[in-house]
């Protein structure tokens, strides 16, 4: 398996092994080959005496290692994965296996793997109905399915620590654990979980943040079988655990979860797609649940773990939302309600005080004073935000989002006006405000421009954070205050309650019971559906209204989508080449949003073309009016011809994914190894097209839109981008 990440060449190739490399060159080690006039790296899959290629074989140039680093079940893997998500095997294994450090492969090999554990006591999973059952089947070497709505609670009771124990059920049974969590603080608290309970050396983490060489240690622990648990973040998803009968998706909400590369998988489906090919275990865990939980359990594929009403009630604060009486925003102090302000006065002096901000920075959003038109930048048209003062009482000039120029001369383009006041209000203005309207009190600021805390001690304070950036509290916070919840609900994405929901659950949960005085007060519209749910503490109960209601509008998860973007000649031709199954919709092609520069008149200029950055000093990107374009079906027959659609073919040499297919020198064909011709036309318009299909026809829609992409590749035609199932498929539109 050669890393040419050209989707006609995603196949396997035969070359014969020189006799000075036949025991260095098993199955899984790292070899460069010469492939169309160049040497490439890649993996053997299989060694075989024969060979059904008719031509001369290419020998191997050398074996880079004879460490098996390609474990025959992730490549398995990498080809469902490639499958799904419309990508090649190359770039799946580019995510799977890490980069080889020599000096690791070196070092001493340890014994052999530790022995099965004991059979752990149900611990945290006994508040749960199913839980224990959960526990005890995972051990017995079952594979129960479960979607599990996780309670707040003590570090002992808290989710990693079940998480911890579900691991040790797993090990009991003789088999590994695989954990996939969001980001590097979370592997941490995994990672002391996992240590007090399975002791030392049972486990290893896998995360960037560690470094390639520690990185790659874990791998090779792992790949070896000498540790057969792992928690790391979503390329751990893909890691060689030995033996697997566990696997765990935390907080699958989390858009960390989603691979930024090509091609773009979700760790929560590689891991359900991962436990159905192995027979293991699989669990879907968080604070709230994602309408695709919901689904699963719709569907029938998991169960419901969850806590009775009366644990639920017993472990959770007291919610309560504070209408907005519909103050002057501008005010000092209107973002406080008199409620807000009482219980932070109430609930400081017996601890510290969570006040989560949904927006980073100052005033991140301005508008003129006399006329409230928002402020823009006069360079190129972006939102003009206003820094935190240098010094107390001190002022600064607005500064535009896009483009970073001062507009320390600014004037209403409508009205002349020269002040500014704010349309939304950061974190670092509302622990100034908080500073001021309590002083005395300590406030310390988590995310946006500050430090992100892991823990903050006991003692009365005023904790200001963004969402994601709560840290832990020491013995739980007294009280939570959850300000702008207007600002997540007004996203324009798809998931934006769901989203809302899950990150005010996450900062609830860090707030001691309600019968240890634990109290949460969201400032909003108490009649939402999200803080309704909020109230309840019923994440399920708004999954499951979630999604009905994207059934009924034929919406993910209901349906499968991918959305295809680049190019215009490359997505049309894409989508001329892709025989989709039946009742499959097209949207499009419409063109992409484009930012150009606009002059003092708010004019576009002609032809500006879309490019991030920009800096002082130069223009900054602008965001120009988007059109459509009515194509609603895919192009005929008689549509006028496309470029590159002749006669040209794939070439034909090899098999895909046959081991035994084309040999290294005739596999070698005319465009292997190169670009397409049209990924490098700046010229051509940007458009995407969205493709909608039935749930059941979601592997029909990949491999249509997968051969097409190798034909259209095989033609040297634009590239383009194929995404399966994005958070948000109607981003753009």
């Amino acid at each position: 398996m050669l890393d040419v990440p050209l989707p006609h060449l995603d196949r396997v190739f035969d070359y014969a092994v020189p006799e000075s490399a036949a025991d260095a060159a098993v199955p899984g080690a790292r070899v460069r080959v010469r492939f169309a006039g160049a040497d490439v790296e890649g993996y053997v899959v299989e060694r075989r005496a024969t060979t059904e290629h008719t031509g001369t074989l290419l020998p191997l140039r050398r074996v880079v290692s004879a460490e098996p680093v390609l474990d025959p079940q992730v490549l398995a893997l990498a080809r469902a994965v490639a499958r799904r998500w419309v990508g090649t095997t190359a770039d799946v294994l580019r995510l799977a296996v890490p980069p080889r450090r020599a000096a690791v492969e070196t070092e001493e090999r340890l014994g052999p793997p530790l022995g099965p554990l004991p059979l752990p006591d149900p611990g945290p999973w006994s508040a749960y109905v199913g839980g224990a059952a959960l526990v005890a089947r995972t051990a017995a070497g079952g594979a129960p399915r479960a979607v599990w709505t996780a309670l707040p609670g003590p570090p002992e009771q808290d989710w990693p620590a079940a998480l911890a124990v579900l691991a040790a059920a797993a090990l009991a049974g003789g088999r590994g654990a695989l954990l996939v969590v969001p980001d590097h603080r979370d592997v941490a608290r995994v990672d002391a979980a996992l240590g007090e309970v399975l002791g030392a050396g049972r486990h290893v983490r896998l995360t960037a943040d560690d470094g390639p060489t520690a990185r790659y240690r874990a791998f090779l622990a792992l790949r070896r079988g000498r540790v057969r648990v792992a928690v790391g973040t979503r390329a751990a998803a893909l890691a060689p655990v030995q033996d697997l009968g566990l696997v765990v998706c935390w907080d699958d909400g989390d858009d960390l979860h989603v691979e930024p590369r090509a091609p773009y998988p979700h760790a929560r489906d590689v891991l359900l797609e991962r436990a159905e090919a192995t027979g293991a275990a699989a669990v879907v865990g968080s604070g709230a649940r994602t309408a695709a939980a919901q689904q699963l359990l719709a569907t029938g594929w998991a169960r419901p773990v969850v806590a009775a009403r009366e644990v639920v009630r017993a472990r959770a604060p007291r919610v309560a939302v504070a209408e907005d009486d519909g103050r002057d925003p501008a005010g000092p102090g209107a973002r406080l309600p008199s409620s807000a302000l009482r219980l932070v006065r109430e609930s400081l002096p017996s601890g510290p005080v969570l006040v989560q901000v949904p927006r980073a920075g100052y005033l991140p959003a301005t508008a003129c004073q006399r006329c409230r038109h928002p402020a823009r930048c006069d360079r190129c048209g972006g939102p003009l935000a206003l820094p935190q003062p240098d010094e107390p009482g001190g002022a600064s000039a607005p500064v535009c989002r896009w483009c970073a120029t001062g507009a320390p001369a600014w004037a209403c383009r409508h009205c002349g006006g020269r002040g500014l006041r704010s349309l939304v209000v950061g974190s670092g203005r509302t622990a100034e405000e908080l500073g001021r309207a309590l002083p005395g009190v300590v406030v310390r600021r988590s995310g946006g421009a500050a430090d992100v805390l892991s823990v903050v001690p006991a003692e009365p304070a005023l904790v200001v954070a963004t969402p994601g950036a709560e840290p832990l509290a020491e013995g739980g916070y007294s009280a939570a205050l959850l300000l702008d919840t207007w600002a997540l609900l007004t996203r324009a994405d798809l998931r934006s309650a769901e989203e809302a929901l899950r990150r005010w659950l996450q900062a609830a949960s860090l707030v001691r019971p309600a019968a240890a005085g634990g109290r949460v007060l969201a400032v909003g519209d108490a009649g939402l559906a999200p803080l309704q749910a909020l109230v309840r503490w019923d994440p399920g109960g708004h999954a499951e209204r979630e999604l009905a209601e994207r059934v009924e509008l034929a919406l993910p998860p209901a349906v499968a989508v991918a959305r295809v973007s680049g190019p215009a000649p490359g997505v049309r031709a894409l989508l001329a080449a892709a025989h989709l199954p039946a009742g499959t919709s097209v949207l499009g092609p419409a063109p992409l949003a484009e930012r150009g520069w606009v002059g003092a008149s708010g004019a576009l200029a002609p032809g500006a073309a879309g490019t991030a950055g920009g800096g002082r000093g130069g223009p900054g990107p602008a965001r120009a009016p988007r059109g459509r374009v009515a194509l609603p079906r895919r192009p005929a027959p008689g549509d006028a011809p496309l470029p590159g659609t002749g006669s040209a073919s794939a070439p034909t040499a090899g098999r895909a994914g046959d081991p035994g297919g084309a040999g290294g020198a005739g596999g070698a064909g005319a465009g292997a190894g190169s670009t397409p011709s049209g990924a490098a036309e700046d010229d051509a318009p940007g458009v995407q097209a969205l493709l909608r299909a039935p749930a059941a026809q979601r592997l029909a829609l990949a491999d249509a839109l997968r051969a097409a992409r190798a034909v259209t590749s095989a033609r040297r035609e634009p590239a383009v981008r194929v995404v399966v199932d994005p958070l948000d498929p109607l981003e753009g539109w």
